[in-house]
């Protein structure tokens, strides 16, 4: 049975509409009946008792924020009457033990994926063409259009079609308002070709803004990106393209590859342009390697695997007020199966684990695991200060449009993605995860960027939440789409793949979306393509390590 209302904690002093509630609505939980005083929109707050100025607003049993100016018992919560708050963290004890989630539907379970020398297996497999530094992206769109048409693998639908039709248009008198009226869905051509390479998933083309300039850390990092890249279970080899002079040189790239794969026996085919010469010759020299290392990828096929083999990242964009309560509890009942079952989870976006960071704490291992987490964050919070920013100014305008009015609210949801399982690992951008479990990477709420940390330290499914709508991809990794909200899922259908709006329309418990996210995973991690993968959208966004909230 749908509700008016939910309450999502026994300790919380507001409730969370769960349709526009007009004037006059009295709403009833836990027999305690409140009548609205003004018009409380759809994912929207409204206070369960009368609420003062500097009283604290509790959601998910957590401080979300204090009241700028009173509101009365049954009136709207907005960024006008509310100001962010969290509580203060320290060391605490940690927890001793785990209440798993029963298993015995998954614990036979298993996915056909790629096996790797190292052990790992991915769920796809992929070559990358990489520039080691800005310099060559030139050279990177050369290698793209000199290989992708022609060996199948353009997935963009192409509106060329279109264009073309509106210029015939043009040309035959057609008027501005006739061109405008036109419907141009019959000029759409289906231009896919056969691959040759019916078991490589695609070549995927790492294009970025660095490998030089800013400073030497920046280097760094951006090589331990791309030997997550190289060395992950998804990817079956490379081609890198160096200039030469640059501060990201070829050995800080190998000595990154070999601390995350001391035995490295993937194909790696790295050019230094300044040493080669022209441009033709080192395109010629990367066409014949690149689809040598292609024949090589081919001869590997999918085979059985337990699920203990998956690593899921965590992710969300474009959050509503519905994420917390429906998408990201079911994605974190997935996160406890799975790690249940022996995989690892990565949950990342340090400035939305603001105002959790005590729970986290206490779901720590151990001291040095929960201490090296309060670093981070703290370390985190004060360069956006030292900016003139901080965690406060997340949320984003459609953020707060659908309901989510401080970052504290919005963080006490989106760290829901978590489950409930203990905290095994804390790693900085872009350490690799090597322990299974529920491991923290230190990233920013940016969807891109940390999507693209997440995959880079070896997560080979992403889960993506999302209530207002994003198409984000990622190059070597499916990213499942999973919609908050039933309206979006129908509004929306060519970006989201699973839509747990469900939970909000009373058919079906959390419990229950989170096994059929799960039965859906394994189905990707198999072969089944998402979305983001039939639109090709390959959204790839190195951190430099400023301040990106």
């Amino acid at each position: 049975m749908k509700h008016l209302v939910a309450k999502i904690h026994p300790a919380d002093n507001v409730l969370v509409a769960l349709t526009d509630l007009p004037i006059g609505t009295p709403v009833t939980w836990d027999g305690a009946t409140v009548t609205t005083t003004e018009r409380i929109p759809a994912k929207h707050k409204l206070a369960l008792q009368n609420l003062a100025a500097g009283d604290p607003v509790h959601m998910y049993g957590v401080l979300v924020g204090k009241m700028a100016s009173p509101v009365g018992r049954g009136g709207l919560l907005t960024t006008a009457n509310i100001r962010h708050a969290t509580g203060s963290f320290q060391e605490g004890q940690h927890r001793q033990s785990w209440a798993q989630p029963d298993v015995s539907k998954f614990e036979e379970r298993t996915f056909l994926g790629y096996h790797r020398p190292d052990g790992r297996v991915g769920t796809a497999n992929y070559w990358l063409v990489i520039p080691l530094v800005f310099c060559e992206n030139r050279n990177i769109q050369v290698l793209e259009e000199a290989l992708v048409n022609d060996l199948g693998y353009a997935r963009r639908k192409s509106y060329q079609p279109q264009t073309q039709a509106l210029l015939e248009l043009m040309q035959a008198g057609k008027s501005v308002e006739e061109i405008l009226a036109t419907d141009l869905h019959s000029a759409e051509v289906n231009q896919q070709k056969v691959k040759p390479f019916p078991n490589v998933d695609g070549i995927r083309f790492l294009s970025h803004e660095g490998g030089c300039g800013g400073i030497r850390q920046d280097a760094q990092t951006l090589c331990g990106l791309l030997a997550g890249y190289i060395t992950h279970p998804n990817v079956a080899g490379a081609t890198v393209l160096s200039l030469g002079c640059q501060n990201a040189q070829v050995s800080m790239l190998q000595d990154e590859i070999n601390k995350r794969d001391p035995h490295f026996a993937k194909p790696l085919f790295i050019l230094e342009q300044q040493k080669i010469g022209t441009e033709e010759a080192l395109v010629s020299t990367a066409l014949r390697q690149t689809f040598a290392g292609l024949m090589q990828a081919n001869q590997q096929q999918r085979q059985p695997a337990p699920l203990s083999k998956l690593t899921i990242g965590l992710e969300c964009g474009g959050s509503d007020g519905f994420s917390g309560i429906s998408a990201n509890p079911a994605v974190g009942h997935v996160s406890d199966l799975l790690v249940a079952l022996g995989g690892s989870v990565i949950l990342a976006e340090f400035p939305e684990l603001c105002g959790v960071e005590q729970e986290i704490v206490n779901r720590s291992v151990d001291h040095d695991t929960a201490q090296r987490f309060t670093s981070l964050m703290k370390a985190y919070g004060e360069s956006a200060v030292a900016v003139g920013s901080g965690f406060d100014m997340n949320p984003s305008p459609g953020n707060i449009r659908d309901g989510l009015i401080t970052d504290a609210m919005k963080s006490a949801g989106a760290a829901r993605k978590g489950g409930s399982s203990p905290v095994v690992a804390v790693l900085d951008y872009p350490e690799p995860v090597t322990k299974p479990g529920l491991n923290l990477l230190c990233t920013p709420g940016n969807d891109v960027e940390s999507t693209t940390a997440e995959v880079g330290s070896g997560a080979n499914v992403v889960l993506f939440t999302t209530g207002l709508g994003t198409p984000t991809g990622n190059p070597i990794a499916p990213v499942v789409k999973i919609s908050s909200n039933t309206k979006l899922a129908e509004r929306m259908p060519d970006i989201i793949d699973l839509n747990t709006g469900t939970v909000i329309d009373g058919e079906e418990t959390i419990e229950q979306a989170g096994e059929r996210i799960l039965d859906y995973v394994i189905q990707v991690a198999s072969g089944l393509e998402v979305s983001a993968v039939r639109h090709g959208q390959t959204d790839f966004i190195p951190w430099k390590r400023g301040v990106s909230l």
